[in-house]
C-alpha cells in the first residue's frame, strides 16, 4: 500500500516539475485571441495544472474522472475552486487526497481567472 502510494506521488512530482514550455500561452493576457473560460481552463488542465496526468474525461486513471467530479460539485452545491486553493476538504474520492496534494503548488499559484476557468471545464463535463 505504501509502496502504491509512494509511486503515485513519485509520478504526481515528475508530472508537476515537467519544463514550461508551453508557458507563453497560459496567461489571459498574453493571449491574442478571446478565450472562454472552458477553453482556458482545458489549457490549463492540459498543460500548466498538469491535471491530465491524474484525470480523464469519462474514466478514473489515478484520480476520479471529470464527469464525477463535475457531478459531485453540482449535486454538493461545492466549490472547486475552494478546494484547489486548499481551503476545502476533499468530498469526491478522499482516498486520492495524498496524492492531489502535490499539486497544490500549481493550483495554489494560479490566478482566481485562471481557477475559475478550471472549475468551468470541469464542470463543462456534466451529462
Amino acid at each position: 500500500m505504501y509502496k502504491k502510494l509512494l509511486f503515485l506521488i513519485a509520478i504526481g512530482l515528475f508530472f508537476s516539475c515537467k519544463s514550461e514550455e508551453k508557458k507563453e500561452n497560459l496567461y489571459p493576457e498574453a493571449q491574442t485571441e478571446k478565450q472562454t473560460p472552458e477553453q482556458l481552463g482545458q489549457e490549463l488542465f492540459e498543460g500548466k495544472g498538469n491535471c491530465i496526468a491524474c484525470h480523464q474525461p469519462d474514466q478514473k486513471i489515478i484520480g476520479p474522472s471529470l464527469q464525477e467530479i463535475a457531478k459531485t460539485y453540482k449535486d454538493k452545491n461545492a466549490s472547486i475552486v475552494n478546494f484547489l486553493k486548499g481551503n476545502e476538504e476533499p468530498i469526491v474520492d478522499p482516498s486520492q487526497f495524498e496524492v492531489m496534494k502535490t499539486n497544490f503548488t500549481i493550483t495554489k499559484q494560479m490566478s482566481e481567472v485562471e481557477l475559475k476557468a478550471l472549475e468551468s471545464y470541469i464542470l463543462s463535463h456534466l451529462k
